[in-house]
């Protein structure tokens, strides 16, 4: 079983913080994250790019010119396609990109981004973290005593309003409710600072 350092938020080991084989010891399979990276990075996708078909385009009321007689295509308006002006033939329209994933391959993904950060020493477990107020400065000192360096992903139990707001202006610093981890957001840190707490709902969730 992989076995982490428990630090407090002086940096300090407090004891050992034993995890689960089937959760955080799980086998590289980079198919299978590639596949849930690449559905997440899909879904968020605005959708929202748009072209005028020739019925939404202003003007192009009156034919043109004569229908015969002109040595010239026969032509209805200003605003077919071949013109300039004209509207567009099969441009894009409002969509969502997403789409599902399997169940058991988003778990799988999930055990095996966390095994990674294990295998990386990239997972930083913390007995607690408190904070006295929503200052920015008390929350960069943490981050400096548990050498978290990089794009840092802090993993907390519950709602925590001061965490939020004291990390909310670090650029490289995300905060996430442990239920709202992602496969993407563990692969895009450099280090993953995570509660005692955090860990064990992680666990009994995706044993």
């Amino acid at each position: 079983m992989p076995k982490l350092a428990l630090l407090n938020q002086s940096g300090q080991s407090v004891g050992e913080l034993i995890l689960a084989d089937s959760v955080f010891a799980v086998e590289d399979n980079q198919q299978v994250v590639y596949d849930v990276v690449k559905a997440q990075r899909a879904s968020m996708r605005q959708g929202t790019n748009k072209t005028k078909t020739r019925a939404e385009v202003a003007g192009g009321g009156k034919k043109p010119y004569r229908q015969k007689g002109t040595g010239h295509a026969r032509q209805g308006s200003t605003r077919s396609p071949q013109f300039v002006g004209g509207g567009i033939v099969f441009g894009p329209t409002p969509r969502s990109y997403e789409y599902k994933v399997n169940k058991k391959i988003r778990r799988l993904a999930l055990k095996i981004a966390l095994s990674d950060k294990v295998r990386e020493d990239s997972l930083i477990a913390v007995d607690q973290l408190v904070l006295e107020s929503f200052k920015t400065k008390g929350m960069v000192e943490i981050l400096n005593n548990l050498k978290a360096t990089g794009k840092t992903m802090i993993v907390i139990d519950e709602v925590n309003d001061l965490l939020d707001i004291a990390t909310r202006n670090l650029p490289n610093v995300t905060t996430v409710i442990c239920d709202h981890t992602s496969v993407y957001d563990i692969m895009n840190a450099n280090s993953v600072v995570a509660t005692e707490k955090a860990l064990k709902k992680i666990e009994e969730v995706l044993m």
